[in-house]
């Protein structure tokens, strides 16, 4: 029989030493192929199925064997390479691996003692090429180079990565970190670890090689051959932790992760990214020109065991290397257990003899996949030896629960990836059909457990990694310069390449709402701006044709279309021509934003020009009359109302020629009457608070004549706006010029009796009307009351005129709120609305209700009702009591005081009458608190007090001077 051929085919990564090993293996009847992964064992033994079939392959690892009846080639993990199976070819991958000091003696071992019946091959790095021939003197080696070029690419950021990028970290929390931040930026990422199940890697890399993502992000489990389309490998770290301790990558492990970028003569970069420096330039020329140290000794243990006690186990394991150029290795974690196992005497009393004690040299190599950091392996392991010493077997009610424990998919991805650790240990133990009476029912179980969590592993790593649209939309972009099949729907929704990216609105694109993140953000604009090409130049047309009805202001003096904004209001050369100007928009060029300009300007002319066209009609009819221009020049400045009263050196025919022309010079005001309309007072108020810089104050609704005093209203606004500030209320200009005008033509010959209906016309509660009054300009006058004890009709209700600073001038008064009333439309007035006056309990007198309370029961005939006493004029006085004075005949108001704005009185309102009663008629008298005429009703003839009131002295004020309009026009008035 002729010696086995041992060859040793050495170089960089991408030499297809593997390749040539699986080529080589399938020409001889048998074989076995040792990998350093069960995730490469898989690859590989699905490549060997594609070529022979399944029923000639098998694959052994320590938690998963297919082997079939008719098996003759194997791909297997290095620690389950069945050595006792004596094949035709064995070849061992990865073989530098000898020097690793945790699994290194697994390696060694296969190298100095596996052996193929015709041929024998190791697979790996030069770096062994010296101890390979020290160690196997008949071995042959042979070099190959790498087919691919390998270049160093300097550091770059994770959004300048190009696309079939790997991004190696060395843990799970910096590969999460990592793969969170490439799914912002760049769309997503498959991820591959070698914790994973080799379900869940190959569908994490499926994505990866079926170009949904380009980029992945890996440990350094990928530089064991995992063979993929990568073309730059980045490196995030540059250190590792052993197992013991943290430490810096050797130039050799650096070129072997390096190494995975470029595949057969497509040629790779490396680099680094993220926080991680550039690389030295020693280390970059070892990895470009595969020039490494070479491994100077290898991890041994000894494999010639002694089982006749556990001591002697533990002796054996302690043995040290027979030659040269081997090294013992860390403790592995089969001798940690065993160390342990030992010191327990239950323990040592079950492992009398050889067998025992080799069954728990067995049982302390099941693998700590879970690497929970204490005793709870080790009491496991110590669990299995006593079933197995004691039954014979592992119990089936305890391996089912454990594996059904398992089968669970609910649970966050690090919850997923330790069940499937829990899972490994449990298939391992399945794998041992000495240990199990029904090992086929378990393996089948511990499958279907790590196959459900496997899925629902790779699902939860795709919805947290992957972002199909923008990965999508990153390769359409990138890959081609033609323009993208994209569209706008009726709603402004963009769609790109079928994914939708947000809306337009406006000319302003707003991206999708999941996009938060800057760099999103970033691409979905990207995409947008091809889409957009063509569209923005049809919304600009769109614009353009649209109609007038389309456009609105908005309270913060944006113009919208379409319910969107798409310009702003700036200061004109005058109050009252503001400009318009486009918003911002990266999609707008210089000519569409004047485009744009131009029709918006257009429509603001527009409505300011109807809006205030009373106000250009009457600067039209002033422009023949040089003693008009003045005032009304001044009227345009303030947008045709300027507040603080007309200057009382205008002679009376300028007030008539104003009037004539439809301007007011009133008592507080110079006004234009129609500018109190809503829609002028509306616009009114959007100019002034541009030019306030405030957002545009809320105003009372159309026809109101009253309302309270604005508290939240910016400073002279409601001045400004025609708003009278009248103690508690706050009335409309028109109104309150009118009502002080009848109540000055009343009151000019001294005080007279308050008309019943002012509350009503003024929209205002009784018990804010002294206030009311007092800002108008007049104050209420207490009337004489009759002597005690005397018996007639209430005094007279004319009394003298009250001294200046009378003690019994009534204060101003506040109150709530002023209900809010209309009055009917007038000519000159501002839609007012009809409305009864309030009543208020325990209102004074001078403000009697306008309409008598309604009585219970029948309604008596004007006959029948009791006739209060005759007035006081009628009556003598009696001995004792003094005359009271005829009361003076009051003229009819002039035609400027007699619209009335309580529209007509009821049946119960009492007739204004002048001078004393005709013959034959019954005397009026104002109602008392209870309705009734005259004194108190049933007979209670007590006499009562009247209040009057009279003019009280004007303040004399002028214009405010906070007005933003007064402001402007003092600044244009300066040379």
């Amino acid at each position: 029989m002729f010696a086995s051929r041992v060859k040793a085919v050495l170089g960089p990564t991408n030499t297809g030493k593997t390749h040539l090993a699986i080529t080589r293996m399938l020409g001889h009847a048998s074989g076995i192929i040792g990998f350093p992964l069960r995730l490469l064992a898989r690859e590989n033994y699905d490549r060997m199925v594609a070529a022979k079939g399944a029923r000639y392959v098998g694959l052994i690892t320590g938690e998963e064997k297919i082997v079939p009846p008719e098996a003759k080639w194997f791909a297997c993990t290095v620690e389950a390479m069945p050595l006792d199976r004596r094949t035709e070819f064995l070849a061992i991958d990865e073989v530098q691996l000898c020097a690793d000091p945790d699994r290194g003696h697994i390696f060694t071992d296969r190298v100095l003692h596996a052996r193929g019946l015709v041929e024998t091959m190791f697979l790996g790095a030069e770096t062994i090429r010296p101890l390979l021939q020290r160690l196997v003197p008949q071995i042959e080696i042979e070099t190959r180079p790498r087919l691919s070029q390998l270049t160093y690419a300097g550091p770059a950021k994770l959004t300048r990565l190009p696309p079939r990028s790997a991004v190696v970290a060395f843990s799970a929390g910096e590969v999460y970190a990592i793969a969170e931040a490439i799914r912002r930026r760049r769309g997503g990422c498959a991820v591959v670890m070698g914790r994973l199940s080799p379900r869940t890697r190959n569908a994490q890399v499926a994505l990866y090689q079926n170009r949904e993502v380009d980029f992945l992000v890996a440990t350094d489990a990928i530089g064991m051959g995992l063979n993929m389309d990568v073309d730059h490998v980045a490196f995030a770290a540059l250190q590792k932790f052993d197992g013991h301790r943290p430490r810096p990558l050797t130039t050799q492990e650096a070129a072997q992760i390096a190494g995975r970028a470029g595949r057969g003569l497509r040629d790779g970069t490396f680099g680094t990214t993220a926080e991680c420096p550039g690389l030295d330039e020693d280390l970059v020329h070892g990895i470009e020109a595969h020039r490494f140290e070479p491994l100077v000794a290898i991890a041994w243990r000894n494999s010639n065991l002694d089982f006749s006690s556990i001591d002697a186990l533990l002796d054996s394991l302690a043995a040290l290397p027979p030659q040269a150029g081997l090294a013992k290795g860390n403790d592995a974690t089969d001798h940690i257990t065993l160390n342990a196992l030992a010191r327990d005497e239950a323990v040592r009393s079950m492992a009398g003899g050889r067998s025992r004690v080799k069954l728990l040299w067995e049982t302390c190599q099941i693998p700590d996949f879970r690497k929970l950091a204490d005793d709870s392996h080790t009491r496991f392991c110590q669990r299995v030896f006593t079933h197995l010493v004691e039954d014979g077997a592992l119990p089936e009610d305890w391996i089912a629960s454990q594996i059904a424990t398992t089968h669970r998919t609910d649970g966050d991805i690090d919850t997923l990836m330790a069940r499937l650790s829990a899972i490994r240990v449990w298939a391992y133990v399945a794998a041992r059909g000495d240990w199990l009476r029904d090992a086929d029912r378990f393996q089948n179980e511990a499958r279907a457990a790590e196959d459900a969590v496997s899925d629902a592993l790779h699902e939860r790593l795709t919805a947290r990694f992957v972002d199909r649209r923008a990965a999508h939309l990153i390769r359409a972009l990138d890959d081609t310069e033609e323009e993208l099949l994209s569209a706008v729907t009726r709603q402004g929704e963009i769609v790109v390449e079928g994914h939708s990216v947000g809306k337009i609105e406006g000319f302003v694109f707003t991206p999708d709402p999941s996009a938060v993140e800057a760099d999103d953000k970033k691409l979905v604009l990207r995409a947008a701006r091809r889409a957009l090409r063509e569209e923005m130049p049809r919304r600009v047309g769109m614009l353009e044709a649209g109609k007038d009805e389309d456009f609105a202001l908005t309270n913060l003096h944006r113009i919208l279309w379409e319910g969107h904004e798409v310009a702003r209001l700036k200061l004109g050369p005058e109050p009252i021509k503001p400009q318009v100007e486009p918003l911002p928009s990266e999609f707008l060029d210089g000519p569409a934003r004047e485009r744009v300009r131009v029709r918006l300007q257009a429509w603001l002319d527009g409505v300011i020009a109807r809006d205030f066209a009373p106000l250009f009609n009457v600067e039209a009819k002033a422009a023949e009359d040089a003693a008009l221009r003045g005032p009304v020049f001044t009227l345009r400045e303030h947008l045709g109302l300027l507040p603080g009263g007309t200057d009382p050196r205008m002679s009376q025919d300028d007030r008539a020629k104003l009037k004539a022309i439809g301007v007011r010079a009133g008592r507080f005001a110079l006004y234009v009457p129609e500018m109190l309309k809503p829609r002028a007072m509306a616009m009114r108020a959007q100019i002034w608070a541009l030019h306030a810089q405030q957002k545009v104050p809320s105003l009372p609704g159309g026809g109101l004549v009253s309302t309270s005093p604005g508290l939240d209203w910016p400073r002279g606004f409601g001045a400004a706006m025609g708003w009278m500030p009248m103690g508690a209320a706050a009335l409309r200009l028109d109104v309150a010029e009118r009502i002080a005008g009848e109540l000055g033509h009343m009151t000019r010959r001294g005080p007279a009796v308050l008309p019943p209906e002012i509350v009503s016309r003024m929209g205002v509660k009784a018990d804010a009307l002294a206030g009311v009054l007092a800002a108008l300009g007049f104050a209420q006058v207490p009337a004489e009351a009759l002597p005690e004890g005397a018996f007639g009709p209430p005094t007279p209700p004319l009394v003298g005129p009250r001294p200046r600073g009378h003690e019994g001038q009534p204060r101003r008064r506040g109150g709530e709120r002023p209900q809010q009333n209309r009055a009917p439309r007038s000519e000159g007035e501002a839609e007012p609305a009809e409305t009864s006056a309030p009543t208020a309990e325990g209102a004074p007198a001078a403000a009697p209700a306008s309409r008598p309370p309604r009585r219970d029961g029948p309604r008596q005939d004007r006959r029948d009702r009791p006739r209060g006493p005759r007035p006081a004029e009628a009556q003598p006085p009696t001995e004792g009591q003094q005359a009271p004075p005829a009361r003076e005949a009051r003229p009819a108001p002039g035609r400027e005081g007699s619209t009335r704005e309580g529209g007509n009185r009821g049946a119960g309102a009492a007739p204004r009458r002048d001078g004393p009663p005709r013959e034959g008629q019954r005397p009026w008298q104002p109602r008392g608190p209870e309705g009734a005429r005259g004194g108190a009703r049933g007979g209670d003839r007590a006499p009562r007090s009247q209040v009057l009131f009279e003019p009280k002295p004007s303040g004399g004020r002028g214009p405010d001077p906070d007005n933003p309009f007064s402001v402007l026009a003092n600044l244009l008035r300066k040379p």
